[in-house]
């Protein structure tokens, strides 16, 4: 059964709030949440494809008795993509109000520091109540068509950072207090010229210490804005490293808050993933085995291995090359078994509409090749696939597709 959790995303253990039940641990988990109800939606729902459907009194949907197993499974696979391509659509919405409103941050922060505060606050209060826990797709965060460059890297890394707080089982107030420091991490930026806002190796040391110092002026800022002292706190360490190479004061791990290592390890991943130039870019794969063979010591171990459990090896919206050559594109993460997601096929023989999706633990002689960025593919496979030029970052409900599809 398809389920609704009538409550809030921090209030169950659940990634989302809306999801199908899989096992008698879910089941047991629900009833342990003390609702009175749970609704739950009969056309999400997966039949039980070896048994005839039951006869029902009161059931005004008519039931499909002659539905063949073949036929159950492209419809399923049509409604996932179909939920998909609705959840994106309003997953950009919600990303452009968000970049409007750190725009309004941003314009307002000077002649009006609290206003600006109280506008920052109800967005991350908006994220947590609803943005992040209500969608079918669970998250989806876009960054192309909205708002600044600064306003996609900053939303970026506060969706990540409350995604993976979530994952670590941070409080109420501590989830408000990092998304307020996320979103205004790299605030100080506004006091730089628009020519150094954005890290660039061939920096003069006099540029990169310019840079640097947007830092202290977000900090300053936020003094202004009279934001709390562990906010605050997030903004000035956000560029620092547990092993001590960070700046602007070189800490080393004991002297480094919680929150401000996750915010750290999601800014990281999101500059290697989003750079300022996109030339630049690397695939989420590549982004993820470069933090972990060459960055490992500069994060937090704990909180390191969460991102990697929450992100899998091959993060949503990847593109890849199967082992046998066909082109395919990322849709959920395997948790159990992160080498093998489930991922959309290219085919151009059936009907974008009707893609294939295969889920890739089911699949023992077909794997993952490499990872792709998306301009790197044939032209036929990038209009049937859809890939974003930027990266998206999404975590699906994982839908299972009956027995009867495992062979797909």
């Amino acid at each position: 059964m398809f389920v609704y959790l009538d409550m809030g995303w921090m209030d169950h253990p659940f990634p989302v709030n809306n999801f199908e039940i899989r096992n008698q641990e879910q089941i047991a988990v629900i009833r342990s949440l003390g609702l009175e109800r749970l609704r739950y939606s009969p056309d999400k729902s997966s039949p039980d494809l070896s048994q005839p459907p039951p006869v029902t009194a009161n059931v005004s949907t008519p039931v499909a008795r002659t539905e063949s197993p073949k036929a159950a499974e492209a419809r399923l696979r049509r409604e996932m993509l179909a939920g998909q391509h609705s959840s994106l659509l309003a997953c950009e919405r919600q990303f452009g109000l968000a970049a409007q409103t750190f725009k309004q941050v941003a314009e307002t922060i000077h002649a009006q520091p609290l206003l600006a505060r109280d506008q920052t606050q109800a967005l991350i209060q908006g994220f947590l109540a609803g943005v992040l826990g209500e969608e079918e797709a669970a998250i989806r965060l876009l960054s192309e068509k909205a708002g600044e460059k600064t306003s996609l890297h900053s939303i970026n890394v506060t969706v990540i950072s409350l995604l993976l707080g979530k994952s670590l089982q941070l409080s109420k107030p501590q989830m408000l207090e990092l998304g307020i420091g996320a979103l205004l991490h790299d605030i100080g930026k506004i006091e730089l010229p628009d020519r150094l806002r954005w890290q660039d190796e061939q920096y003069s040391t006099g540029e990169r210490q310019l840079y640097q110092g947007h830092v202290l002026h977000g900090v300053n800022l936020a003094r202004k804005m009279e934001l709390s002292p562990s906010a605050m706190l997030l903004i000035a360490q956000h560029h620092e490293h547990i092993d001590g190479t960070g700046y602007p004061s070189a800490i080393h791990g004991e002297k480094m808050s919680p929150l401000s290592s996750i915010v750290a390890l999601a800014n990281r991943y999101d500059n290697l993933c989003n750079p300022g130039n996109p030339a630049l870019a690397i695939t989420p794969h590549e982004a993820l085995s470069q933090v972990f063979t060459q960055n490992k010591a500069q994060f937090h171990a704990p909180t390191m291995t969460a991102f990697i459990r929450m992100m899998g090896v091959y993060p949503p919206g990847s593109v890849v090359q199967l082992t046998d050559e066909r082109y395919a594109l990322v849709v959920a993460v395997n948790s159990a078994r992160p080498l093998k997601p489930r991922v959309v096929i290219h085919n151009s023989e059936i009907p974008r509409d009707d893609a294939l999706v295969i889920n890739l633990e089911h699949e023992p002689q077909l794997g993952i090749r490499r990872s792709l960025k998306p301009l790197q593919l044939p032209k036929a496979a990038y209009d049937y696939l859809s890939p974003r030029k930027r990266l998206c970052y999404f975590f699906e409900r994982g839908m299972e597709l009956p027995a009867p599809g495992a062979a797909l």
